[in-house]
C-alpha cells in the first residue's frame, strides 16, 4: 500500500515520475530565466511567526465568507488550464475536491472539460475565469454558458494578454506544436501515462473552446497555438466596464500587482481582486504577490476583497498572506501535483494537507477563527 504523502513536495515527486517531462515542464516551468518562479517561494521566508502563548484555542473556524458565498475555509482552487494533459478527467477532480471540502472552484477557459460537465458536480461554489478575446462575440458566448451554467462569480485575467517566454516548455518540441524526438521517446517510457490519460478519448482539447476553434485545431498544441492567436491584446478598463455591464454578479481582476491598479479597480466598481503574478509564468522579474499585499491592503481598506496566489505549497504560507490581508488564497500547482501524482484521491490529499496546516498553524497561533489573524502575528525579517 503505498504510503501517504506528507506534504505538497512529495506530492509534486510522485507527479515529476507520473510524468513525460514535457507535461510536467508544463505544469513546473516559469518565464525566461523563471526568477520569479523561485522568487514566490523565498518570499515566505521574509515573515516569521510571533506566536503567543496561554491563548484557549482548542477549537477552531476557519469558514469565511467571500463575495457573499460562505466557504468552509480561505481557499479556492486556481483557474489552470489544460490540465486533461495531466490525467484524463482532471477538471472534474479538482470540482469534486472542491464540492465536497467546502471551498471554491474557479475553471479556467481553457479547461478540458467544458462549463456545462462541471456544472454536473452541483458545485455550490462554482466561478469562471474569462481570459478575453478578440472576438466579442465568443467572450459573450462563454459568459451566457457560465450564467446558465450557474457560475456564481466572474474572475477575468489581465495579466496574460502577452502570453510569457515559457522556454522550459519549448524544449521539449522540434518546432511549434512538433514534440521532438526525444520527448516522443519519453513518452513512450511513460506507458502508464498514456493508459490513463491519452487512452480514454485521444489527445485532450479544450471543451470550453470546442464551440470557437477551428475542426483542425481543437486538441493538443494546436489549439493552444490558436487560442494564444485569439487573445484580445487591446484589453483596457473600458473592456472591464464593458463585460461589467454583460455579468450582474460578483466580479474580480485576476493579476492586479501594482497599488494604483488595485484602487483603480475599487473606484471602477469591481468587487474584488487577485494579487498574482500569474504563478512566475508571465513577465520574468516581476515581483511576488506576497510583496505588495501589505500596501494594497493598507490603499484599499479593510472592507476590500483580496485574493492572493502565486507559490503556495504550506498552509503556513496560507496563513501568512491571510495575517497582511488577504482575504483568500488560490491554490493551482499543489492541486495539480496532487491530481496527477493520484487522480481524485490526490488531489483531495492536496488539499488535506494545506488544511490541516492551516488549522495547526491557526492553533500554534492561539487564534480561534481566521478573523483573529493579523500583521501583529508576524515579523519582517531583513
Amino acid at each position: 500500500m503505498k504510503r501517504l504523502a506528507l506534504n505538497i513536495e512529495e506530492l509534486r515527486q510522485r507527479a515529476r515520475r507520473a510524468l513525460p517531462r514535457f507535461a510536467f515542464s508544463y505544469l513546473e516551468g516559469g518565464a525566461d530565466d523563471e526568477q520569479t518562479l523561485r522568487d514566490n517561494r523565498r518570499v515566505f521566508a521574509r515573515w516569521r511567526f510571533i506566536p503567543p502563548v496561554l491563548n484557549d484555542a482548542s477549537e477552531r473556524d476557519l469558514s469565511v465568507t467571500l463575495c457573499g458565498q460562505k466557504l468552509a475555509a480561505p481557499l479556492l482552487i486556481a483557474p489552470t488550464g489544460y490540465n486533461g494533459m495531466l490525467r484524463y478527467g482532471a477538471d472534474a477532480m479538482l470540482a469534486r475536491t472542491a464540492r465536497d471540502a467546502g471551498i471554491g472552484y474557479i475553471q479556467s477557459t481553457v479547461s478540458t472539460a467544458p462549463i456545462e460537465d462541471i456544472a454536473d458536480e452541483h458545485l455550490p461554489q462554482h466561478w469562471f475565469q474569462l481570459y478575453v478575446l478578440k472576438d466579442r462575440t465568443v467572450t459573450t458566448g462563454l459568459l451566457e454558458r457560465a450564467k446558465a451554467a450557474g457560475c456564481t462569480t466572474l474572475v477575468v485575467s489581465v495579466d496574460a494578454v502577452h502570453f510569457g517566454n515559457r522556454e522550459k516548455d519549448k524544449r521539449h518540441y522540434r518546432r511549434p506544436m512538433k514534440l521532438s524526438l526525444p520527448s516522443l521517446f519519453d513518452i513512450a517510457l511513460h506507458p502508464a501515462w498514456v493508459w490513463r490519460t491519452i487512452r480514454p478519448a485521444g489527445v485532450p482539447g479544450f471543451g470550453n473552446l470546442t464551440p470557437y476553434i477551428p475542426a483542425d485545431k481543437q486538441r493538443g498544441a494546436g489549439g493552444a497555438s490558436y487560442f494564444a492567436a485569439q487573445m484580445d491584446t487591446r484589453l483596457s478598463w473600458e473592456t472591464l466596464t464593458w463585460i461589467r455591464s454583460q455579468w450582474s454578479g460578483p466580479m474580480l481582476i485576476k493579476g492586479i500587482l501594482a497599488p494604483d491598479d488595485a484602487t483603480r479597480a475599487f473606484a471602477a466598481g469591481i468587487d474584488g481582486i487577485v494579487l498574482s503574478n500569474h504563478g512566475g509564468r508571465q513577465l520574468d522579474g516581476s515581483v511576488s504577490a506576497m510583496e505588495v499585499l501589505p500596501e494594497i491592503r493598507h490603499r484599499c481598506g479593510p472592507d476590500a476583497t483580496i485574493l492572493i496566489d502565486s507559490g503556495f505549497r504550506r498552509g503556513t504560507d496560507v496563513v501568512k498572506a491571510l495575517a497582511l490581508g488577504a482575504n483568500g488564497v488560490l491554490l493551482g500547482r499543489p492541486m495539480l501535483y496532487g491530481v496527477a501524482a493520484d487522480g481524485e484521491a490526490g488531489a483531495k490529499q492536496a488539499l488535506a494537507l494545506i488544511l490541516q496546516e492551516v488549522d495547526r498553524t491557526l492553533a500554534q497561533l492561539g487564534c480561534t477563527s481566521i478573523a483573529r489573524l493579523g500583521p501583529h502575528l508576524l515579523r519582517p525579517q531583513s
